[in-house]
């Protein structure tokens, strides 16, 4: 009955030429507004709680070679309404079912000189509003080239942003906290070196943008469903503080080849007077079509441990030998040279890594460098970089599977592709058969550099299909994937749940490349990961770079308790313990936690949550009684306070809890860290210190 009460509202009215319809959300708190300019330009605009969220925007395409384009001269021919409530489990995820719930306006536009049609689809959930465009089968429009969206969302007020600069190849950007009208002032020094970069306007930024309003909003813009389209960034207006979309181009300029019937990803805007709403939101995920995968009994969440790390931080190489000017697969005769004594996947090492997960509960262990070629891989515009088989010398394929299956761990794959997309595409289905002739079922595949052919843009339309290829050919091999370097994600994982991980951001190994922010980690909750997990990689215990090569001078700026709550604040079902084993085995006490804490939910609380300084959740580990809290602080030492009445009533539970010493400090004092247990109920309480960029973990089992 609750949902027929608070059925779609629908308004039709007229006022001279505009024609207005709006639509609320089933509890009510947001109104959306949809209406046509006196031009016909279609427009909208949204409200939550009577405060303003988007003021009146604009809405449309620019095509190209195409006068008129999808811009105005529109009229209304058709209006529909529903509601929708449904709920459904995922493979995997920070709950275990996920209700979605919303009231659906769909608006038919015809433009009246070209007799084109659009429709402009609107979804009002509790927690936000999703739209898209979408091109219906008709004669008059069936090919198109879209020049730019022309999708604006004009801002209520100088919101506070946390944004990174928009960029066409990369997010690997630490995030910049200013208002809006400052982003253009502050954007040289936040665009960064990269390996591949390319910006298009000093008031560009990228999505997720999170943002706080001075009257107490979190507004948080994106897009879901990101497929055969180009990534949305946004451009500001700053002296009207109107976001504007911009396509990421391909080579020739073109933002969008197009072919009805079709439809655009949708636009999102989530938005609450409570910061821990965003992160809870599961708008993202609902927008994206259900699983496409019959039989997912093979995707499941992965806790690994891998080499890696010290390839990062320059202790070992990728490279097998110095004595390479350039390769040539198939050609060069790798058992000709000298190795050069740092290779990091060698068989012996990589037993070593085998025989430690096997010992501590890891399932799998990653190994990079394990391929010929990587002597001569990067930055020569080579297409033939890799072929995905062919190990070193020194890497026994069949003797580490044999091993590892023995000791009961997988073996996860790696593949870097070096930007060469269409060299990956040649080689994936050999590839991906290597995989499972030799015990790989997930793979770490990477996108470092430019992507080739030249003048394509790791955004672009034809490299997202690229990704999304990869992602549909890995599920029929049953293949996880987890790709880096490729587009941020928009939640595709629910349509295909083998996607259990992707970079797409400033991950852990930025602090080997001279450091993150302190409060790097309370704010990629907020932006990067609504879209989905991150293999952010975290659990160093060693901050110091230069212990492990005198001539990284780099410091990791994050204590070792902040390392630990990054497993539960940080959702993925793939997590890495990504230190040296000789850290771990430094540190037995704190890496427990490692060992003990899920990578599957039942349940997720956020407690307590502020972009940029603190983010405290707990999670119920799935198919038990067992919770597990995180918290990440900020710049400023800071007093957390929490209570544990999510726990069962009548039950009782031993708290062990990891956290900052007093005097910790992410620069000074970054290893301190004390442990202690309490026994604890619903009824508990906890205040507790966290350092600068500092916080706790702690693990809660139910005492039997």
């Amino acid at each position: 009955m609750r949902n027929l009460i608070f059925t779609a509202l629908f308004l039709l009215m007229i006022c001279g030429n505009i024609t207005a319809q709006q639509l609320k959300s089933p509890e009510g708190n947001f109104t959306m507004e949809f209406s046509l300019l006196k031009d016909g330009t279609p427009s909208y605009k949204l409200n939550y709680k009577n405060k303003e969220v988007i003021k009146s925007s604009k809405l449309g395409l620019e095509l190209k070679n195409d006068k008129q384009s999808l811009l105005n001269d529109f009229t209304v021919v058709d209006t529909k309404t529903s509601t929708f409530d449904e709920t459904w489990q995922p493979v995997w995820g920070e709950v275990r079912t996920i209700r979605n719930h919303y009231n659906e306006l769909a608006v038919t536009l015809n433009q009246k000189e070209t007799d084109r049609q659009i429709i402009i689809r609107f979804r009002l959930f509790n927690d936000g509003l999703g739209f898209r465009y979408e091109f219906p089968s008709q004669k008059n429009l069936t090919y198109f080239v879209i020049k730019e969206e022309k999708t604006q969302f004009a801002m209520a007020g100088d919101h506070t942003a946390f944004w990174i600069p928009g960029d066409y190849d990369t997010q690997e950007y630490d995030y910049t906290q200013s208002k809006l009208s400052e982003i253009r002032g502050l954007a040289e020094k936040a665009y960064t070196s990269n390996v591949s970069q390319k910006s298009f306007s000093p008031t560009g930024v990228q999505t997720s943008l999170m943002m706080k309003s001075s009257n107490g909003l979190y507004i948080n813009l994106h897009e879901a469903a990101l497929i055969n389209y180009s990534c949305m960034h946004l451009n500001l207006d700053d002296k009207n503080m109107i976001f504007e979309s911009w396509l990421t181009p391909d080579a020739v300029g073109d933002k969008g080849h197009m072919q009805a019937p079709n439809h655009s990803p949708w636009r999102t805007i989530i938005v609450s007077d409570d910061a821990r709403e965003i992160l809870a939101s599961k708008m993202t995920l609902n927008l994206n079509d259900p699983c496409k995968i019959e039989d997912t009994s093979w995707i499941k969440p992965v806790k690994y441990i891998g080499v890696w790390w010290e390839m990062i931080t320059g202790k070992s190489s990728w490279s097998y030998t110095n004595e390479l000017p350039s390769v040539q697969l198939g050609i060069t005769d790798y058992t000709k040279v000298k190795p050069n004594g740092t290779h990091g996947a060698n068989t012996a090492h990589v037993k070593d890594y085998i025989d430690f997960a096997a010992k501590h509960g890891f399932d799998a262990v990653l190994v990079e460098g394990w391929n010929e070629g990587w002597e001569d891989w990067f930055g020569h515009s080579k297409d033939y970089v890799f072929d995905f088989v062919t190990p070193y010398p020194d890497f026994d394929v069949k003797g580490i599977h044999a091993y590892a299956k023995e000791k009961g761990v997988k073996m996860m794959m790696h593949h870097e592709t070096s930007g060469s997309v269409r060299n990956y595409e040649r080689h994936m289905d050999k590839a991906y058969q290597f995989m499972k002739d030799n015990g790989y079922d997930a793979v770490k595949s990477g996108y470092v550099g430019a992507i080739l052919p030249n003048g394509e843009n790791h955004y672009n339309q034809w490299v997202v299909n690229h990704y999304q290829y990869a992602l549909e050919k890995a599920a029929e091999y049953k293949i996880m994937i987890n790709a880096h370097e490729a587009v941020r994600p928009t939640g595709i994982a629910r349509t295909y749940p083998n996607l259990i991980g992707n970079e797409s951001a400033r991950g852990t190994e930025y602090q080997a490349f001279g450091g993150n922010n302190g409060n790097h980690v309370t704010i990629l909750p907020f932006t990067r990961l609504i879209g989905g997990p991150m293999d952010y990689t975290p659990g160093i215990f060693e901050m110091d770079m230069s212990k492990l090569n005198p001539e990284n001078k780099s410091h990791v700026n994050s204590t070792i308790a902040n390392q630990l709550a990054l497993y539960v604040t940080m959702y993925s079902p793939l997590q890495m313990a990504a230190d040296l084993i000789e850290h771990y085995n430094q540190f037995p006490d704190a890496f427990q936690f490692i060992k003990d804490v899920a990578i599957d939910w039942d349940e997720s609380k956020y407690l307590e949550a502020e972009p940029g300084d603190y983010i405290t959740v707990a999670r119920k580990a799935k198919g038990t009684n067992n919770w597990f809290v995180g918290n990440v602080n900020g710049y400023n030492s800071r007093t957390s306070n929490i209570n544990f009445d999510f726990l069962d009533k009548g039950k009782k539970y031993t708290a062990t809890i990891y956290a900052d010493a007093k005097d910790a400090h992410y620069k000074t004092n970054s290893q301190a860290y004390k442990i202690r247990k309490i026994n604890v109920t619903n009824k508990s309480k906890l205040s507790q210190l966290s350092a600068p960029g500092g916080g706790y973990a702690i693990s809660i089992i139910e005492t039997k």
